[in-house]
């Protein structure tokens, strides 16, 4: 963790506009992903294989996740998750919006000093991340359920937050991604984006539902934006499925970013 405190990542010139991740040092994955609350038994994921997912969304650390006690998560995991094939999309879920719409997120608020406490919690991320060996180069997404972005005191509190999480994980070498609803967060990014506002997250993963994935055609983001290898649509949620024999309740992606590189 020493070398890795000491690698700092220049903030790019225009927030949104970075080109290539691979040009960064970033593993690239294109197509189906799913995520999951908890991280599924490496048997399961073996049998999964026989579907078309290659890449699997892990909540790796926050204090907010719906399940901070996973069963398997693990560096051994991870390394078995690598060796199957599959991709993995490591997600945090730290304090939320203070105008969050979920009840259950409501007791994990920002505090009076976000831009401190996103560092912070960013730290926190690097720490946890690497911990698990997850390398420099990956993304870490922060999931920041759905708010009330056109409230402007919320919305400046959540945007400081953000910025400063994006910065720390940033500084330490990593990719900061940043999970929300299109309808809020990820509108709210692109409005920041096209204000001038810099230390954005360097990739999106938006949700909207109901409609056909695409990560090309989404009306909340500026068509240049983000691009290329910098989008992920979560396109269903709550879906049943079986594979293998092994079952599982997932959300639906499709992906075109960064995942993780696992040591």
């Amino acid at each position: 963790m020493a070398v890795v405190a000491q690698l700092i990542v220049a903030e790019p010139a225009g927030a949104g506009d970075r080109g290539d991740p691979r040009n960064e040092g970033a593993s690239v994955f294109k197509g189906w992903g799913f995520d999951t609350c908890q991280a599924p038994a490496l048997t399961t994921l073996s049998a999964w294989k026989s579907s078309d997912y290659r890449a699997v969304g892990v909540y790796f650390a926050g204090r907010a996740r719906a399940c901070p006690r996973q069963t398997y998560l693990s560096e051994r995991w991870l390394e078995g998750a690598d060796d199957l094939g599959w991709r993995i999309l490591p997600i945090y879920v730290g304090s939320q919006s203070p105008c969050v719409r979920a009840s259950n997120k409501k007791g994990y608020p920002i505090g009076s000093y976000p831009f401190d406490q996103g560092q912070t919690e960013g730290e926190e991320a690097v720490s946890r991340a690497s911990a698990l060996g997850i390398d420099i180069h990956s993304p870490l997404y922060l999931d920041m359920e759905a708010y009330d972005d056109k409230d402007g005191d919320c919305a400046r509190t959540t945007l400081a937050f953000i910025r400063g999480w994006a910065t720390a994980v940033r500084s330490a070498g990593y990719l900061p991604g940043f999970y929300s609803s299109a309808e809020s967060g990820v509108r709210h990014m692109d409005r920041a984006r096209r204000s001038g506002t810099t230390s954005l997250p360097d990739v999106l993963w938006f949700a909207r539902w109901r409609v056909d994935p695409t990560t090309d055609e989404e009306p909340s983001i500026g068509r240049g934006a983000w691009q290329p290898h910098r989008r992920i649509h979560q396109y269903k949620g709550n879906v049943t499925e079986s594979h293998g024999g092994r079952k599982l309740t997932v959300d639906r992606n499709l992906v075109d970013a960064p995942v993780a590189i696992i040591e």
